[in-house]
């Protein structure tokens, strides 16, 4: 029997691949959280993500990596939930 990934896992499996990749895909990437996060409930999460698209898209790269950090922290901690 094959046990599928949880929404929680596919999330940090996108998190923690958003590390390389262009501008564009890791926008893509974290557009792809930030509507799984509203889909699971979770806001404030789904929030942060955006913040973190908004401020790689200003080049920001030290707070994207904050927020980046942050999620993989608080999403981490859904794992007990879903």
């Amino acid at each position: 029997m094959t046990k599928t990934a949880s929404p929680v896992d596919l999330i940090l499996s996108t998190l923690n691949a958003a590390d390389r990749g262009s501008l564009e895909s890791l926008a893509d990437k974290f557009q792809e959280v930030r509507s799984e996060l509203a889909d699971m409930d979770q806001p404030e999460l789904a929030k942060r993500a955006a913040e973190a698209v908004e401020a790689l898209k200003r080049g920001d790269i030290a707070e994207f990596q904050r927020g980046r950090a942050f999620l993989q922290s608080k999403v981490g901690h859904l794992r007990h939930s879903y």
